[in-house]
């Protein structure tokens, strides 16, 4: 583990106390636990945001292929 210092907002400090002496959480494991929460929805707001810009770049051709498909004559 690796310790840290840092500096909370007095608003937010006064809430978490409160949270946690409700919840009988340590404090570390509640921060602990709000980081990787935190973590893990960056993670796929940067997904989503690399999808969409991969998406960007092929829709012109996505959609070229697909009238090209759609003015195929099948024959029975």
């Amino acid at each position: 583990m690796k310790t840290i210092s840092l500096k909370i907002d007095d608003s937010i400090f006064g809430e978490t106390e409160k949270i946690l002496s409700r919840m009988k959480k340590p404090r570390n494991r509640y921060i602990n636990e709000a980081l990787d929460y935190y973590n893990r929805l960056q993670r796929r707001l940067m997904i989503e945001k690399r999808l969409k810009k991969e998406s960007e770049l092929v829709k012109s051709d996505s959609m070229s292929i697909l009238k090209e498909f759609e003015e195929i004559d099948y024959v029975d």
